[in-house]
Order: structure tokens, then C-alpha cells, then sequence
């Protein structure tokens, strides 16, 4: 007889089969996680969220530069478990990046993250400050959460109206200063971080250039995702891991 196949696991959100990519744990192990780049977010077995090694970070910042450009679409109103398709609850931790979302299986068996809400979690971004969020406010209207991905009128709201987070940005300082306090050990960026003495102004500006060098096809494909918004919405995660990788790759 032949022993049974492993089921594919799918995403809580689409129901289409991930793509499982083998990380190193931080016991020196290997570590499958199970990744979809058209909804953003990852799926963690119990635990696994934990155990990720530092150096594994910085292959899935790797990951994330070279899916950016890819179609994304909203995350479904119902999440579902892949492991026993029951319904997934939404909830809120903290950690040092600030507030973010995560979603749990009740059974145990795991649980649902966006890329923003993981690297809130690890402590790759920080909170912009006032300045900033006014210097981006004169420049867009829109911009995505980090932790949800939600809309957010930064002309109006300096948080989440959906899940009140502040907003994030994730940067080279903050993703440096991770890095360190995550395992001196880990191959990291020796450069100066570029966002080091920078003015908000020169900030919001690196952002909105990186932002808005996407293809016209990306854009298409987002005023759609978005059900015909017709104010371009700003992702300050995919404008960060672009600056980002330009220093890791040096």
C-alpha cells in the first residue's frame, strides 16, 4: 500500500494552494511555511511564528522584493482554517512594532498573518511620526494599513479606523535595530541606514517615488482590487521592503 499524500495546505482567504518554502528555525532545523503572495499573508502551524531564525528573515524580505510587483487581491470577509476549515478568529497582539492583527484557529492548529501584521510582530517597522504623517498627507490621500490593510484617509485619521493601530512604516532604522535585537549573529546590511537623518519631507518623498514607479498594469490591477477607488491607495509596507532590499542586497 502506499502511504497517503500530504494535503495541500490552502489559503485561509482564497482557498487556492499556497507555496510552501523551507526557512531555517532557530535550533538550526528546517521550517516549512506556507506562504500566498496574492493575499499577503502566511500561515503559521502552532508556534512557528516563534522559531523562525534571523537569517530566515532576511530571506523572506527576499521573498517579499521579488513577489511585490505581483496581483494582490483583499483578504476574504471569512477566513478559514486550512488545517480543519472552521472559521478563523480575528484578534489583536502587541509587540514592539505596535498593535497588529492576527488571525487563530479556536482548534489550535494555527494561525492566518499578513506580511504587514508578521512584520509588525518581528519589529521591522515603526510608527511614523506626526510629522511624517503630515509631509505623506500632502502628498496622497490614501494609504493601506500595516496591520489590517485597511483604508486609511490620512488627511483625516493618523490611525486605523478599522483596527486603531498606529500607522507603521517599515525602514531601513527600524529593520536594522531588529535585526540587532533579534541575534547579533545574523548577516545583516553593514551600511548606514538610509532613513537615518532624514527629514519627514525627504521621507515621505523616498516613499511616494517608490510608490508610484509601478508598472500601469500593477496600478490597474489595484484600482480593481480596491472595487474602482478612484484615489490611488499608498501600501507604505511594499514602498518599505523596495528601500529595504536595496540595502540588504548591497
Amino acid at each position: 500500500m502506499h502511504a497517503a499524500m500530504p494535503q495541500p495546505t490552502l489559503c485561509p482567504s482564497c482557498r487556492q494552494r499556497t507555496e510552501t518554502r523551507r526557512f531555517t528555525a532557530s535550533d538550526g532545523r528546517p521550517l516549512e511555511l506556507d506562504l500566498c503572495f496574492a493575499c499577503q499573508g502566511l500561515w503559521f502551524d502552532p508556534q512557528e511564528n516563534t522559531r523562525l531564525a534571523p537569517a530566515a528573515v532576511l530571506q523572506l524580505f527576499a521573498l517579499l522584493h521579488e513577489h511585490h510587483g505581483d496581483a494582490r487581491h483583499p483578504l476574504s470577509d471569512r477566513l478559514r482554517c486550512p488545517r480543519c476549515s472552521k472559521d478563523l478568529a480575528k484578534g489583536y497582539d502587541m509587540a514592539q512594532g505596535g498593535r497588529y492583527v492576527t488571525y487563530r484557529c479556536a482548534a489550535r492548529h494555527g494561525r492566518f498573518s499578513t506580511f504587514g501584521s508578521f512584520m509588525v510582530e518581528k519589529g521591522f517597522v515603526r510608527h511614523l511620526s506626526k510629522l511624517e504623517i503630515e509631509a505623506l498627507a500632502r502628498r496622497v490621500g490614501t494609504i493601506a494599513c500595516t496591520s489590517c490593510g485597511g483604508a486609511v484617509d490620512i488627511r483625516n485619521d493618523h490611525a486605523c479606523p478599522y483596527c486603531r493601530s498606529a500607522l507603521s512604516l517599515l525602514d531601513p532604522q527600524a529593520v536594522d535595530k531588529a535585526l540587532e535585537r533579534h541575534s547579533r549573529a545574523a548577516q545583516q546590511a553593514t551600511s548606514q541606514p538610509a532613513a537615518n537623518g532624514q527629514s519627514p519631507e525627504a521621507l515621505a518623498d523616498a516613499l511616494i517615488a517608490l510608490e508610484r514607479n509601478r508598472t500601469r498594469e500593477e496600478r490597474a490591477r489595484q484600482r480593481e482590487r480596491f472595487e474602482g477607488r478612484r484615489e490611488e491607495q499608498f501600501d507604505l509596507v511594499s514602498a518599505g521592503i523596495e528601500i529595504v532590499w536595496s540595502l540588504l542586497r548591497r
